[in-house]
């Protein structure tokens, strides 16, 4: 399949590097607001055309999928085009901004009948199914609660810093811990608690993220900007503990008994970069006529936004473009 990419960054550099690694895909297309930056883009990885602006990439008859990697704030334009284009889409996370802007993507998209998919690459990966299967074989008996953290220092990064652009630590690495939780405890979750420190711009750089659930179990999410976390994920039960070994891209599974006896330790396939499963995903949903990927539906983005809108609530965090 033909991909272009929108937005010439260091996460649409690593996707281009596994793209050219792949049997399935063909870097064809790249754009960016700067043909000079396009240019330089497609012919360090290979890709046919360049294209100094985003529309030009839409407007291009042979692009069959076009991937987005551009900042949060400019998601949902850039997926408008491209829906209004008729081009399948696949939108780095965090989807949009909020709830409202996904679901208006979602009423596009159906509207246009177009595929539209999130990117985030943990919910496509094999590790997810992994780790469910580790929890639900009933080793650490019943699972009452997990833990999640994920940080990096990456405070001195425009786009994390700027409040225009959507930054701080929630849309771009909470929205990992949220979909852990998610992904493994599911969404019947009673309330939210959180706690956090903002930038002296006015975006979250700490924060302290619990959901509690109508079973009774609890999920602690922490993130933060200034500091590199474990980036481990536990599960606690009354036989036992797992832990998953970085929830940004799980490497391993370790199952530990109540003495801190490793039971077990599962290693996750070998990949290119892990966004390969992403890809092939939507590939075939494009080619079967789907319009939705079965990894990430549009209803769960949806929900994703809506966590992160209400957390965003409790911290007073309004984005200029939502004034």
């Amino acid at each position: 399949m033909k991909i272009g990419i929108m937005g010439c960054g260091a996460m649409a550099e690593t996707f281009a590097d596994t793209l050219r690694q792949m049997d399935e895909a063909e870097c064809f297309a790249a754009a960016s607001r700067s043909q000079e930056r396009a240019a330089e883009f497609a012919r360090k990885y290979g890709f046919e055309k360049a294209y100094g602006s985003y529309r030009e990439l839409c407007e291009d008859p042979e692009v069959e999928l076009i991937y987005i990697a551009t900042p949060h704030s400019s998601h949902y334009d850039n997926m408008e085009m491209c829906i209004r284009h008729k081009k399948p889409v696949l939108c780095e996370k965090s989807f949009t901004l909020n709830a409202e802007e996904a679901e208006r993507i979602r009423a596009l998209a159906q509207k246009e009948q177009v595929f539209a998919a999130e990117a985030i690459w943990t919910r496509y990966m094999p590790s997810r199914n992994m780790i469910q299967e580790v929890i639900e074989s009933g080793i650490i008996g019943n699972i009452t609660s997990l833990t999640a953290n994920l940080s990096y220092p990456i405070a001195h990064k425009e786009r994390i810093m700027r409040p225009e652009l959507a930054g701080g630590a929630l849309l771009d690495i909470g929205v990992y811990g949220i979909n852990f939780a998610l992904m493994h405890f599911g969404t019947d979750i009673e309330r939210i608690e959180s706690s956090v420190r903002m930038t002296d711009t006015g975006v979250d750089a700490m924060e302290s993220i619990t959901f509690f659930y109508r079973s009774g179990r609890m999920a602690v999410m922490t993130h933060d900007i200034y500091s590199r976390s474990d980036r481990k994920g536990i599960f606690y039960g009354d036989k036992g503990y797992i832990i998953v070994e970085n929830i940004n891209n799980p490497q391993s599974i370790s199952v530990f008994d109540t003495e801190d006896r490793l039971l077990q330790r599962i290693d996750v396939p070998e990949q290119i970069s892990g966004y390969e499963y992403e890809v092939r995903e939507c590939i075939k949903a494009v080619r079967s006529g789907e319009k939705e990927s079965s990894s990430m539906p549009l209803s769960d983005s949806i929900e994703v936004m809506k966590i992160m809108d209400r957390l965003r609530g409790q911290w007073g965090l309004v984005y200029p473009q939502e004034l």
